[in-house]
């Protein structure tokens, strides 16, 4: 019998909804509803509009089950980032943007609590100034008021699952990107917790990825006229649900998911700690059937998305097909951005930021947009080769491949690009890993797909990969000598 699921997406800037259809051999989807996903800023606070989400959630279930009968639904996100509710259950303020100022010098002031080496030896996560921990340290020092009186915080796709079926449990996936849970034990840190002055009760339960946690409400099927729908808590952090879907029979295998974020890593059975991994920075992240995604996030696709909010405001509309079309006619390697530098992360007039970083690092700043999309598509290559080495460099492990999933393998200049900086074949596909992974998880806890091993092989016999080989190696063998010292990577 068939079996359709409803994948709900939410990156940093869109959203969409798919209907994954299964008969037993392949994935089939079906795109029914697309939406933005634009934060809001008020009195100086940067906000998700999250009620605005929640609606289209919902028309997405209405417009979903009128084409299908669907079996259950899923959503996954972003991570990092909370609601938090009220003893009552009831939300108490819009959820804050992970690129939000309030977290500034919230790192500097949580090592005054704990030891550097001592956190990341009990989560293993990456230090980020936008993580879970330390926007509640800004919460705690800022508006404790609010702190005391949280009954509870969730995770963006458990605050929408509770939305949907009254639910408030933390899936683990998620919840590792915090920097408060325990990664070898895979539970909340209470010693953490306590180090931080930041209090247990308000975390909630947690659960595995893939797990069944409860039925679309009744208020919600009368005012959609649905059914009472399954609602399945796959690996909600998007970067997991990707990962769920490389399609490979490997053991060892890298794996770049690439978006708004590039999250470059591999998968282990047990986290991988110690003084090279905290040297160089790289996360611990619970995927799913337990497997250990041993990563580095960088920023990826963010800054151009921003330069083409920038060049919309002056009235210059550009798709990303056209952009890449003008940095073809670039003079290749001219400079180089570090697209990971604090200067790119808010946004504003990121092709100004591009320019006076050039400058600043004694380059010669690019002079239009082809060459501004040359600058940073070259300079991400480069940021995947420094990131490759890295993981390398802590599993002790050569890789020959490298597993390029979502968005940005729509960008074959990227992709060929990446495949030169790194000095290995670049497997690009599918688009669409995160909602495949979604779905995968889905029907392995409809017990209609039998493992995470058995839904790669589906998931490979039904998408497109392309591959993409290392071209003029030793001219970026050359560049990326350059790189390094315009950038100190």
């Amino acid at each position: 019998m068939k079996r359709n699921v409803l994948a709900i997406d939410i990156g940093a800037s869109n959203g969409r909804a798919v209907i994954g259809a299964f008969d037993g051999e392949a994935i089939s989807l079906r795109e029914i509803h697309r939406f933005d996903n634009e934060p809001v800023v008020l009195n100086g606070t940067l906000y998700w509009d999250v009620l605005r989400l929640v609606r289209e959630i919902k028309q997405s279930l209405r417009l979903a089950s009128a084409v299908a009968e669907i079996d259950s639904v899923a959503v996954d996100t972003w991570g990092v980032d909370f609601g938090a509710l009220d003893g009552k259950g009831n939300l108490m303020a819009n959820p804050v943007h992970y690129r939000d100022g309030r977290t500034a010098g919230m790192y500097a002031k949580a090592l005054l609590k704990i030891g550097r080496e001592e956190f990341y030896d009990i989560t293993g996560v990456q230090f980020m100034e936008i993580n879970t921990a330390f926007q509640l340290l800004a919460l705690a020092e800022f508006d404790p008021d609010f702190l005391a009186r949280t009954g509870c915080v969730l995770m963006m796709p458990d605050l929408f699952h509770y939305f949907l079926c009254g639910a408030k449990v933390a899936e683990i996936s998620n919840a590792s990107t915090s920097q408060l849970l325990d990664v070898r034990n895979k539970t909340w840190s209470r010693a953490l917790l306590g180090r931080l002055g930041l209090p247990s009760k308000i975390l909630p339960e947690l659960v595995k990825s893939g797990t069944i946690v409860g039925t679309l409400k009744g208020e919600i099927c009368e005012e959609l006229g649905v059914k009472p729908i399954k609602v399945i808590a796959v690996a909600g952090h998007d970067t997991q649900s990707a990962m769920a879907a490389t399609p490979t029979r490997a053991d060892d295998f890298l794996f770049l998911s690439c978006g708004t974020w590039s999250l470059l890593g591999t998968e282990l059975d047990a986290p991988q700690l110690g003084a090279k991994a905290l040297e160089l920075n790289i996360t611990n992240e619970i995927g799913f059937d337990g497997k250990v995604s041993f990563l580095k996030n960088i920023v990826g696709l963010w800054v151009l998305q921003e330069c083409r909010r920038q060049w919309a405001g002056e009235g210059v509309e550009y798709g990303f097909a056209e952009l890449n079309l003008l940095a073809n006619d670039a003079h290749p390697f001219a400079c180089f951005i570090d697209p990971d530098d604090p200067v790119f992360l808010p946004p504003g007039n990121m092709p100004e930021r591009i320019r006076e970083y050039c400058r600043k690092t004694g380059q010669k700043a690019p002079r239009d947009e082809g060459e501004i999309v040359r600058c940073v598509n070259e300079s991400l290559a480069m940021k995947h080769r420094v990131t490759a080495d890295k993981i390398a460099e802590c599993t002790g492990r050569q890789y020959d491949t490298l597993h390029m999933l979502g968005g940005g393998t729509k960008s074959e200049a990227l992709c060929q690009m990446t495949a030169g900086a790194c000095g290995i074949s670049v497997m690009a596909g599918p688009v669409e890993a995160t909602i495949l992974g979604n779905i995968a998880a889905q029907l392995i806890a409809l017990g209609e797909v039998e493992n995470l091993r058995s839904a790669r092989e589906i998931i490979g016999n039904s998408s497109e990969v392309v591959v993409y080989k290392p071209q003029q190696t030793n001219d970026w063998e050359r560049a990326y000598k350059k790189f390094l010292e315009v950038t100190s990577c």
